[in-house]
């Protein structure tokens, strides 16, 4: 008996090792045309659900959808309102789980497939492709969820000899409505300790089809499954923005209000339930006062499926889709409804004004897999580059600044800047450290190293900033000063610089968005700087052999212009590594 509970726990865990490889696998294969369709499909409520559904519905996982949404939040690319309605579809996809297990599971023994699947999984693993790889894992993942599935009815008591197992969860059902309440707050703890709605509508299915539980019972067990993915989205949200709190918080507030409607009209959901499953199916209806689950055994001693069970299995998904697509239905038009909800319950953060310098995009707690997570590293390094930019209006100013208390604010400023961009740097690198340890393709991989180098260069940026206050301070120092002339010629340094910026910035934002052809602006903007570099470098020399110019004052003015000139270099940099790693196939 020790035995087959432990082979029970190891097929549930082969169950969650598939769909969560199944899941990778999809999402590494078609990312970039999952997240293209999501940011896409949503611009009113009802494409919004019906993107959700789809997208769910290929990926089976509505958390790897609901960390899309958030994501794009985060970025802007979506707002709440059109987060809220692709959440309402990403629901009704996760139900799409329940009926393939229902259908393949049970019904067909998949698991008979599953082993020669897996050799066309390795047969595509050892492919130089890394399309073909991500489909092996794909492949693999499903073969290896439904041989969990498999091992799992196989392995499970069987009640008839030892009706003591379960004798405890047996108890519960004598209660009235109050076995009601109990199995709808069991199927919350279970989906929060399993962190896997999917894989608790699964153990449901399989102890309705085994008799352990009553239909209704097993009802009550979903219907807490659908707050229990609730709590966990809650859970990772946490440690997030004020973007992902209200994001998660909306998904609460849609599954609880569905819940508490439908133990409201509980005997009438059930009996609709019912007499749809035994409508569509041509099967007994589940819902029935006399209906009960056969279970029968071959002479083997393994279950053989009967009708009764297929009903109570159909009957179960029907419930899933319909309850989730009828809170849908009334919801949707309250979207904005449930956007100034959650609004009003989490308030804006208060932080001080240095919120904008610090992570916004990587910080929205556990990621469904590491090809969504680069994506708001992506998002990250974008917020990181036009900080860095801020920091050198900074220096411009202190360029042009003549009141020394003025000045020593200013310099304040570049110094901070400078250590604003060690920390951003540590906290990017080490997000992309995690990223790297987990499986990932050769694209993202590829990818990766390319941010690396980006998140040094612009981390660069920052010290060539405090150096230029440097500068400053040592020529201040020695009381010298730069007249008119001057000052307009470091102006115009900084002005081709800042272009510089621009164009860096444009193709970073290209590259996010899979639209980076050529960085050719990148080049002409360091090309501008070193002639203006060199031509100022020339003339400097001349001023000094002709008009007798001070030569300390001299060094300082060049010191800062090749400064700037090295802020070019960086730049540019950043641009080249992008054209390596996302024109280059």
């Amino acid at each position: 008996m020790v035995l087959q509970l432990f082979t029970l726990l190891g097929a549930l865990g082969m169950f969650l090792y598939g769909m969560n490889l199944m899941s990778s696998g999809l999402q590494k294969a078609a990312g970039d045309r999952l997240r293209n369709f999501l940011s896409a499909m949503t611009s009113n409520p009802f494409k919004g659900v019906l993107t959700g559904l789809g997208i769910t519905s290929v990926i089976q996982s509505s958390s790897a959808t609901t960390v899309m949404v958030v994501s794009f939040v985060n970025a802007g690319l979506l707002t709440l309102a059109q987060a809220i309605s692709v959440i309402m579809g990403a629901n009704i996809g996760t139900t799409v789980t329940a009926w393939l297990v229902s259908w393949l599971g049970f019904k067909a023994d998949i698991s008979i497939l599953a082993v020669p699947l897996m050799a066309l999984g390795f047969v595509f693993s050892i492919s130089k492709k890394d399309h073909r790889r991500n489909i092996s894992e794909l492949i693999v993942g499903f073969s290896l969820l439904f041989l969990g599935l498999s091992l799992m009815k196989n392995s499970v008591p069987d009640l008839q000899k030892t009706p003591e197992v379960l004798s405890f969860i047996q108890g519960w059902q004598g209660y009235g409505f109050g076995s009601v309440l109990i199995f709808l707050v069991f199927g919350t703890i279970l989906t929060l300790v399993l962190q896997s709605s999917s894989a608790t509508m699964a153990l449901t299915l399989i102890m309705l089809n085994m008799g352990w539980v009553r239909f209704d019972m097993a009802c009550a067990m979903v219907l807490g499954e659908n707050i229990g993915t609730t709590i966990t989205a809650n859970i990772a949200a946490a440690v997030g923005n004020t973007s992902a709190k209200r994001a998660a918080l909306a998904h609460t507030v849609f599954n609880v209000f569905g819940v508490i409607w439908a133990l409201i009209a509980y005997p009438v959901f059930l009996k609709l339930i019912g007499w749809i499953t035994a409508g569509i199916f041509g099967v007994p209806d589940p819902a029935a006062p006399d209906f009960t689950v056969d279970v029968t055994y071959d002479a083997n001693g393994l279950p053989v499926q009967t009708e009764s069970q297929t009903a109570a299995l159909y009957g179960l998904s029907m419930l899933h889709t319909l309850f989730n697509t009828i809170n849908t239905f009334i919801l949707i038009w309250f979207v904005a409804a449930i956007e100034k909800l959650v609004c009003s319950i989490i308030k804006p953060s208060k932080d001080s004004g240095d919120e904008v310098y610090r992570l916004k995009y990587i910080e929205a707690g556990p990621l469904a897999t590491p090809e969504l997570a680069t994506e708001q590293a992506f998002d990250e390094i974008i917020h990181f580059a036009q900080i860095s930019r801020n920091g050198l209006g900074y220096a411009g100013q202190a360029i042009r600044e003549t009141d020394p208390d003025r000045f020593e604010e200013l310099r304040g400023k570049l110094v901070k800047y400078e250590e604003i961009s060690d920390r951003m740097e540590y906290e990017i690198a080490a997000f992309l450290n995690a990223v790297s340890e987990g499986d990932i393709s050769e694209d993202t991989s590829r990818k990766i190293k390319a941010m690396y180098k980006i998140i040094g260069e612009i981390e660069s940026l920052g010290d060539s900033g405090e150096s230029i206050s440097r500068i400053l301070s040592r020529r201040n120092i020695h009381k010298k000063t730069f007249d008119q002339d001057t000052v307009r010629k470091l102006e115009d340094m900084v002005a081709l610089v800042d272009g510089a910026y621009e164009a860096m910035i444009a193709n970073l934002n290209a590259a996010y968005k899979g639209e980076l052809v050529e960085v050719s602006n990148a080049c002409n903007a360091e090309d501008r700087i070193n002639n203006l570099r060199n031509y100022l470098r020339d003339s400097e020399i001349e001023e000094i052999e002709t008009n007798q110019k001070n030569y300390h004052t001299s060094v300082y003015y060049m010191d800062i212009v090749n400064e700037l000139e090295k802020m070019g270099d960086f730049i540019i940099n950043i641009s080249q590594a992008l054209e390596r790693a996302f024109l280059h196939r």
